[in-house]
């Protein structure tokens, strides 16, 4: 048997969970161990990820993007001084 050690309140909260549900609170925690993992996604890349989303953007937008964002992305996010390249 494995033991879980919870701060009460903790403990207690999941025991009104267990309650509201009318089971003790090993029998919800059995519940809950057996059920299934819904089914994940497949993993991708993220630039494919990156690719999808980007579709979508109209091209007078894409236009107006700076051809440096990567290199100075922190001028871009924090308005940082850009770097020497």
């Amino acid at each position: 048997m494995t033991v879980i050690e919870l701060p009460d309140e903790q403990a207690a909260a999941l025991k009104a969970k267990a309650a509201a549900e009318g089971l003790s609170l090993e029998a919800w925690l059995q519940k809950l161990a057996e059920q299934e993992r819904p089914a994940s996604r497949p993993r991708r890349h993220i630039a494919d990820v990156i690719l999808e989303n980007m579709q979508d953007v109209p091209p007078e937008i894409m236009a107006t993007m700076p051809e440096d964002g990567a290199s100075q992305h922190d001028h871009y996010i924090y308005g940082w001084p850009k770097k020497e390249e």
